[in-house]
């Protein structure tokens, strides 16, 4: 019985590093789009780069309707 412990408590552990290493990745990459676009508002090219991302914006929501419509539908049982 102690190696079904041993196991179970080793793949918490496993899940716990998992997600914590996922959480940290997505901290650093939220810290240099931060460190981009300050380097954007401090330089003047804030005014360009809110067009582009207006523009993506745009592109997204129709991506996002056109899945919506058009995905995966489930089985009829």
């Amino acid at each position: 019985m102690t190696g079904i412990q041993e196991t179970s408590h080793e793949s918490y552990k496993n899940l716990y590093l998992t997600k914590f290493n996922f959480m940290l990745r997505w901290t650093l990459i939220f810290l240099i789009i931060a460190i981009v676009a300050g380097i954007f508002g401090f330089f003047g090219i804030a005014a360009s780069a809110a067009y582009i991302a207006k523009v993506l914006f745009f592109i997204f929501i129709v991506l996002f309707i056109v899945s919506l419509i058009f995905g995966k539908k489930r089985p009829e049982v």
